[in-house]
């Protein structure tokens, strides 16, 4: 047998092996793709809604890295962040005076809610939900205050308002976090009324205070008199008890000089053997033996 003959090696064709590399990376291509389509990230501050063929899951995925069944599960992002909706809104006040106001609301939805509002309302829920509630709870109560009472009691009204709020738009989901009246406004008319009565009123307290001060002088110089008088009362009161001192003093002595100059004018020249006063009794001792 002849070993040195021609060898035939066996070639496969390029085509072949071309066909395998595509196929390898039509492979991986799918196999990335199939991957990507199981995962689901939900960002912070956001639920994700599982749709599956369409149909929504009552099951909302919180915030992170889920796994989903890849073509047949899609997963819509709902936020849950704080949100603000600022607006305009007309209404007429209890005594029929028109008011304009700028509102602004703090709201959310809730985790739990975010499946049944992306199913029953979808994501526009600010226009279709919001918005009338806001309107509608600024005319039902603003006709219960007249326009005075919404200035000074402006606070209890913005509550007020958020309650009622509340109440029409909880049913859905949405959280009202804060509701602030930016500011009211009034026709010019009442405006004009408004500062009339102000300038009134501070007229009024300043004439209230100006008799309280007038008062208050008054009774400090009555107060004042009173004082004076009652010292200078006490002063002649004093001097007339002196005075009146003084003259039962004088009257005594009088009294006792006149005793005596009557008993002198009534003497008769005889000496009393015993010559008494009101302090004692004295001897004379005046002897029968006639003097010499």
């Amino acid at each position: 047998m002849d070993t040195n003959g021609p060898k035939y090696v066996n070639v496969k064709p390029a085509s072949k092996t071309a066909g395998k590399v595509t196929g390898g990376i039509i492979a991986g291509v799918a196999a990335i793709i199939i991957v990507a389509s199981s995962i689901a990230i939900v960002p912070a501050g956001n639920t994700g809604v599982v749709l599956t063929l369409g149909k929504v899951s009552e099951t909302v995925l919180q915030e992170g890295f889920h796994i989903k069944a890849p073509f047949i599960q899609s997963v819509e992002v709902m936020s849950n962040k704080i949100q603000v909706y600022e607006t305009g809104a007309t209404a007429v006040s209890k005594d029929l005076q028109s008011v304009s106001s700028n509102i602004a609301v703090n709201y959310k939805i809730g985790y739990e809610s975010s499946a049944n509002i992306f199913q029953k309302i979808g994501r526009d829920y600010q226009s279709i939900i919001l918005m009338p509630a806001v309107q509608e709870s600024m005319k039902s109560v603003t006709a219960r205050y007249t326009a005075e009472q919404l200035i000074t009691e402006r606070a209890i009204v913005g509550e007020e308002i958020k309650s009622t709020l509340e109440n029409k738009v909880s049913e859905y989901g949405i959280i009202i976090e804060k509701f602030n009246i930016v500011n009211f406004d009034f026709s010019a008319e009442f405006n004009q009324a408004i500062e009339a009565k102000q300038v009134a009123e501070q007229n009024l307290i300043k004439t209230k205070t100006e008799q309280e001060q007038a008062i208050v002088i008054a009774e400090a110089e009555a107060k004042k008199k009173k004082i004076a008088a009652e010292a200078s009362a006490a002063a002649t009161l004093t001097e007339a008890n002196a005075q009146a001192e003084a003259n039962n003093l004088l009257n005594n002595s009088l009294t006792e000089l006149i005793i005596k100059y009557e008993q002198i004018s009534k003497w008769n020249g005889e000496l009393p053997k015993v010559m008494s006063d009101a302090s004692s009794l004295i001897d004379v001792g005046l002897s029968d033996t006639p003097a010499q």
